[in-house]
């Protein structure tokens, strides 16, 4: 599949994190922002949580509406013919592993910091959040060789 520039571009893709609360919801939001009319993508977590406000508020500050996210585990996946899965946990990476040992799907571990766990004032906790947000972005563009600096 090629994007809007060219890329070359999976199919399908799934990002995963802990509790598909945070980390993962955003990743997907960005990929869709960016390629959503050019790939499938979905987010799913080691188990489901909550859908985490101040992930909501980082994500409407870029103008990408999360709210209507309902967290969901591996297990609640209707569909798990990816081409593409990246995780941004430990917990998601042994699960991935697990969910992706008799297929031939691509997997990439991508370390990213779980904002939840900084301590502080409303505003530094929410920096935490968009400092996330912020990488997933350079990340997702640096992956998918998008050189869009104007867009978010």
């Amino acid at each position: 599949m090629r994007g809007p520039n060219g890329e070359e571009l999976p199919g399908a893709v799934l990002f995963a994190c802990t509790l598909n609360s945070v980390r993962s919801p955003m990743a997907a939001a960005l990929m869709r922002h960016l390629f959503g009319k050019f790939v499938y993508v979905d987010s799913a977590g080691s188990r489901a949580g909550e859908l985490d406000p101040m992930a909501v508020e980082v994500m409407d500050e870029i103008g990408i509406e999360i709210g209507k996210h309902k967290p969901r585990s591996f297990d609640d996946l209707e569909d798990t013919a990816f081409d593409l899965v990246i995780t941004l946990s430990p917990e998601a990476q042994h699960k991935a592993v697990e969910l992706t040992r008799t297929s031939a799907v691509e997997l990439e571990y991508w370390p990213t910091v779980d904002p939840t766990a900084i301590e502080g004032s409303r505003e530094q906790r929410l920096d935490a959040y968009r400092a996330v947000r912020d990488q997933l972005m350079r990340r997702i563009r640096s992956r998918f060789s998008v050189d869009r600096a104007g867009d978010a």
